[in-house]
């Protein structure tokens, strides 16, 4: 094509594509306490977590969350650990059309310190942040309380951060120039000085060592002297400019814009428009204005939401259809069944109005009576449910059975996990452990204190602690809550269903998993074998739990592939990992508990381990010392412990404590039931029925909150853990009292967690399980943007106030991590509940 005629086709597409936008509409303040221009929204400060970038100023355009964490931040690409602001004040004002939020640096309560310490430099000041609607456009406006010092110019500016899943292929212009966003992040690179140089003393009592988390040579903490050289610099920035639904212009009044990426200094970065605070600038020291492209009467288009697996016959059977609030026309929804001659409706009637949730409208579509087997979907207009099945062994295959077959088996430490051709990683971490350094804060919430030692001293090498246990997460650690939790449910799961399942072979003197390979044991049981095996162990060798075990740097935190790469497996040199040790009655009561109920399952199958597990409940249950907060955990272990050894000692401490088990039904009720039933006291059961009849009515008020049947109320990540626990509760509660509570609750937490939840992703939080599934996820193959079958996401998480957000991005752990001590293991115990109750197996 000749110059001339492309001209006239660019010009041409552009105006047809201009012709979709809406000049009249303008940026107003919304009842939600955010911007809202038709199906735009630019929300500011309403989130708290800019880590996990969720903060600041956010743009969500059409259905998708674009852009987030508008802020002033230290670095050019910060991660997880560099400093954030702090957020003293967030005020909207209807009048001048505004929302002003009041923030400065340092954040003193954060530097060297708590769960996720940070470093932050020698550098003080307060500053506002003003987003103000103006027609189509947000303006954005910086106010300083003093000039930025000299040594620090260069080093503060205005980030706003690009979600890259969605831009990779895609265009962008600066001041005319164009380029296209990369699929992995190109240099050169850039070098600059590091904040870290000029570390503040704001938190004396800090207790996070600076040369630890820096460690040598690249330091996700210390990640600000290399970056990426920014791939354009101007005045006018454009994003997609060949999409109006996703088209914003960001033209800045003050400093350059300079495009970077974050990936360069941070596998899990984002790209990066940025302009820093010119010299002696505190007045608009910065100033854009921000013009996204409003499409002409969008609506978000109707989801239908459904099981991905499918239904059981006798199953209740709803489909759930979000809609925009503005949609008025109401659709019927039609039920299909797929035959070999195409598809034939069913079903059809009209969509209960549920009613609004978060930001939209619902309806639900009721089709119970449907129990022919088949493959259905739901349609309603346009819209239409990914395919699912409807037959009497929908939970028989490749539903529950991938966590026994591929998640427990991948996340377990100390061994090599092979499938086949493919090994998932060698055997790791043989080297452990260490003794962590006393009085020391250190990252991931592990903290020691010099009372805990045990009589190693720091740096020791403490022996019995490289057998059993699962890596938690991405992050490799073992926590003994994950380990023993996880023990825990696998442990009632298999007392609960008999599961003999068996796919896997396990070596432990080898030290090798063999996945598909079959050794003629239940693989449930050696997986509870493997938690007992890590925390038994870890305790004869320390007379004591452990807090957990970690690696002792953050380079080696950050770690992506191959656990076996973190350590050399030789032990006691300065790439052990540490143990941690804590005093905390609580969770060694509930550890107690939860290793009663091991004991029970393991006898016969490992005596050995049987009888280290109830003598170490039994110990930690006499010499932990009563608080109140242990309250409920000590009532948790007596109740273990009586299950197991029916012994009065647990029997009459329960009794004791029926005031607390009534006040405090709804925390203790699930598991106090099934000891209720062995104890045989009238006056005690009288006394827990009543109770459990009135939290009876705050469970229906619970599951009256969403149209899914369940409390949805994530806070950082996902829901979806929360609501597995909901219905692995509920599943005891049923069971132990019928008359009382419903199965309901367990049917409609599976349902959520196979797809039937908020937002436009329906996918199945269970990796490779249904039509679709998160399969990219945050595990140890996260830097593949691949997954583990069976791995469970935490799932939709909730952008303030009201978006809810499934990304397809590896590395935003609130939504795709995979964890230990609930998680999977909770998801497989309701599959199971359900076919055990729908089948009677």
């Amino acid at each position: 094509m000749e110059k001339s005629g492309l001209l006239w086709f660019l010009v041409a597409g552009s105006m047809l594509l201009y012709s979709q936008m809406v000049f009249a509409q303008k940026f107003e303040l919304s009842p939600s306490g955010y911007f809202r221009n038709g199906g735009v929204d630019v929300m500011a400060f309403d989130d708290i977590y800019p880590e996990g970038r969720q903060g600041g100023v956010s743009l969500i355009m059409h259905g998708a969350r674009v852009a987030t964490n508008g802020d002033l931040r230290l670095e050019p690409s910060p991660g997880q650990w560099q400093p954030v602001s702090r957020q003293y004040d967030r005020r909207l004002d209807a009048a001048s059309n505004t929302i002003t939020a009041w923030l400065g640096y340092p954040d003193s309560s954060r530097h060297l310190t708590g769960f996720n310490p940070m470093i932050y430099p020698d550098l003080v000041f307060n500053y506002t942040v003003t987003v103000r609607g103006e027609g189509n456009s947000a303006v954005v406006t910086v106010d300083l309380d003093r000039p930025v010092p000299q040594e620090f110019i260069g080093k503060v500016g205005f980030n706003f951060e690009l979600f890259p899943g969605a831009l990779f292929g895609k265009p962008w212009m600066m001041d005319g120039r164009a380029g296209i966003f990369p699929r992995q992040p190109n240099g050169p690179t850039l070098y600059e000085p590091s904040n870290s140089l000029r570390t503040g003393n704001f938190n004396p009592g800090g207790k996070a060592g600076i040369a630890q988390l820096s460690g040598q040579g690249y330091s996700p903490v210390v990640a600000d002297d290399i970056v990426a050289m920014p791939y354009a610099v101007g005045r006018r920035f454009t994003v997609r400019p060949d999409d109006f639904h996703n088209k914003f212009t960001i033209v800045s009044e003050g400093a350059d814009l300079k495009l970077y990426d974050g990936r360069m200094n941070h596998n899990n970065g984002w790209f990066v428009v940025r302009s820093e605070v010119p010299a002696g600038a505190t007045k608009e020291a910065v100033k854009w204005v921000i013009t996204p492209g409003v499409v002409d009467g969008w609506l978000y288009e109707p989801v239908v939401q459904t099981s991905q697996v499918g239904y059981h016959p006798g199953q209740p059977k709803v489909a759930v259809i979000e809609l925009d609030r503005r949609d008025t026309e109401r659709r019927q929804p039609v039920l299909y069944r797929i035959t070999e001659e195409g598809e034939r409706a069913v079903a059809s009637r009209a969509g209960e109005e549920w009613g609004e949730f978060l930001r939209y409208n619902y309806l639900r579509f009721d089709f119970s009576d449907i129990k022919e087997e088949g493959l259905y979907r739901v349609r309603y207009g346009e819209a239409a449910s990914s395919l699912f099945r409807i037959a009497g062994d929908v939970y028989e295959r490749g539903v529950w059975q991938p966590v026994l077959e591929y998640f427990l088996p991948v996340q377990m430490c100390h061994m090599r996990v092979n499938e086949k051709y493919r090994v998932w990683h060698g055997a790791c971490h043989i080297d452990d452990a260490c003794m962590a350094p006393a009085d020391f804060n250190h990252i991931d919430g592990y903290v020691q204190g010099a009372s805990t030692l045990t009589g190693y001293e720091p740096g020791d090498v403490v022996p019995g602690l490289n057998t059993g246990g699962w890596h938690d997460a991405g992050d490799f650690d073992l926590r003994v809550e994950s380990q023993a939790g996880e023990t825990y449910i696998l442990a009632l799961a298999y007392e609960a269903f008999k599961v003999d399942y068996d796919a896997t072979s396990i070596d432990r003197e080898g030290r090798v998993a063999e996945i598909h390979q079959p050794d003629g044991k239940a693989d449930l049981l050696q997986q509870v074998e493997n938690g007992a095996l890590s925390v038994a162990g870890a305790y004869r060798s320390l007379g004591r739990l452990y807090r957990g075990i970690i690696c002792n740097g953050l380079r080696q935190y950050v770690l992506l592939g191959d656990a076996a790469a973190m350590t050399d497996n030789v032990p006691g040199n300065a790439d052990d990992r540490w143990v941690f040790t804590e005093d905390n009655p609580a969770r060694e009561l509930t550890v107690a508990a939860q290793l009663a109920a091991a004991s029970r399952v393991l006898k016969g199958f490992n005596d050995s381990l049987s009888v280290q597990s109830l003598e170490i409940a039994r110990e930690l249950y006499k010499v932990t010392r009563a608080t109140e907060q242990s309250r409920a955990a000590r009532i948790q272990a007596a109740a273990e412990l009586f299950l197991a050894v029916k012994e009065d000692v647990y029997g009459q401490y329960l009794l004791s404590e029926t005031d607390y088990i009534v006040k405090n039904i709804g925390r203790v009720g699930w598991f106090v039931g099934r000891a209720e039933k062995a104890l045989g006291d009238g006056a005690f059961s009288a006394a827990l029925r009543d109770a459990l009849k009135g939290f009876r009515l705050e469970l229906d008020r619970q599951a009256g909150e969403t149209p899914y049947g369940v409390p949805y109320r994530p806070h950082i990540w996902g829901a979806g853990w929360d609501i597995q626990a909901f219905g692995y509760r509920q599943y005891f509660l049923h069971t132990a009292y019928p008359d009382i509570f419903g199965a309901d609750g367990i049917y409609n937490a599976l349902n959520f967690i196979l797809g039937c939840h908020p937002g436009s992703n329906t996918a199945s939080f269970a990796s490779g399980v249904g039509a679709r599934s998160v399969t990219v996820g945050y595990g140890l193959n996260r830097a593949d943007w691949s997954y583990i079958p069976g791995g469970v996401a935490s799932g939709t998480a909730l952008i303030r106030p009201d978006f809810p957000e499934l990304l397809e991005f590896p590395y935003l752990w609130q939504q795709v991590e995979y964890v230990m001590g609930g998680g999977s293991s909770h998801y497989m115990f309701l599959a199971l509940a359900a076919r055990q109750l729908l089948s009677g197996k």
